[in-house]
């Protein structure tokens, strides 16, 4: 029955693969407008998303899809237009920069007085019970002081494919970039 099961779900998920013989790409959207940087003065937050990691399954031009718990499929024609972790990483400093307004956000190193945020990825995928899952873990460098936290958020898709699945995902990095956020406004 598991079986079937498992081959009902790859064909479905083939069917929703777009056409025949053409390959869909897809980036990120973003999901904040991106707020003015403040200039850098005396008494400035600066926060430098260091990196953002992502495991093997991950970095690959496909996108993922879980069809059991233990089983993983990577999509052929279901394609990341950029490297996922480039995405994952700049939607981070847009999402980041909205919620820290008066702060600058950048990719770069902003100085001596900066805090490093860094990211790895475990989870960035859709699965067989129609949900989006995002986990990992942030690490964030504050003066002397490391602070490490966890994250997993499981988020509904609203429809059926590709298309919802990637603007749930979207959805579930910007939940945690504002969980990032209040964690390091949270720290000054």
């Amino acid at each position: 029955m598991k079986k079937w099961l498992t081959l009902a779900a790859v064909i479905t998920l083939s069917a929703c693969s777009g056409s025949d013989n053409g390959k869909t790409w897809y980036q990120l959207p973003q999901t904040s407008q991106p707020a003015m940087q403040a200039v850098s003065q005396p008494g400035t937050h600066l926060l430098w998303v260091d990196q953002v990691l992502v495991p093997d399954f991950l970095a690959g031009t496909g996108v993922v899809y879980q069809t059991t718990d233990v089983q993983y499929v990577i999509a052929t024609n279901n394609l990341w237009a950029s490297p996922l972790d480039q995405q994952l990483r700049n939607t981070l400093v847009s999402n980041l920069s909205s919620a820290l307004p008066g702060w600058v956000v950048a990719s770069q190193p902003l100085g001596n007085d900066q805090q490093a945020l860094s990211v790895n990825v475990t989870g960035f995928h859709g699965r067989y019970d129609g949900k989006v899952i995002v986990s990992g873990e942030w690490l964030v460098k504050h003066q002397d002081e490391i602070i490490k936290r966890p994250f997993h958020i499981e988020l509904k898709q609203q429809a059926d494919g590709y298309d919802s699945m990637v603007k749930t995902l979207a959805q579930a990095w910007q939940q945690e970039a504002q969980s990032i956020a209040s964690q390091i406004t949270r720290l000054n």
